[in-house]
């Protein structure tokens, strides 16, 4: 039986510059999407996040880019908490699927590891 799912990652980006934006965002979707062998056409919506520091694109550029044309995608800021990860790209995929919640594989990148050393892998 399917379920609507929430599939977490972030990345962080070297540089407030679209093209590092762009290039880590397409990384972690790819990412996600090879750790969960995710389609779109399974995917109800995502919402992604970045840190203010990091205005130069909005990262949903990066799914359109990959073909995500028919998936509802939102950009929105992430709160500016003292002493948080800076450069800091977050993504919920809300993902119908029939995986249990813990089949599900959360994929963190580059400096985001710390927020989940518990789900970054090897």
């Amino acid at each position: 039986m399917q379920v609507c799912r929430g599939l977490r990652g972030a990345t962080t980006v070297p540089k407030n510059e679209a093209d590092a934006i762009l290039q880590a965002t397409t990384e972690l979707l790819g990412a996600l999407v090879d750790a969960n062998d995710l389609q779109e056409a399974d995917v109800a919506s995502v919402v992604f996040t970045s840190t203010p520091d990091l205005d130069a694109a909005y990262p949903a550029v990066a799914a359109r880019r990959l073909g995500w044309t028919e998936t509802a995608l939102l950009c929105v800021q992430e709160m500016a908490v003292r002493g948080s990860l800076p450069r800091c790209i977050r993504v919920l995929i809300h993902w119908n699927t029939d995986h249990a919640q813990d089949q599900l594989r959360h994929v963190y990148l580059r400096e985001a590891k710390r927020l989940r050393p518990d789900r970054a892998g090897p």
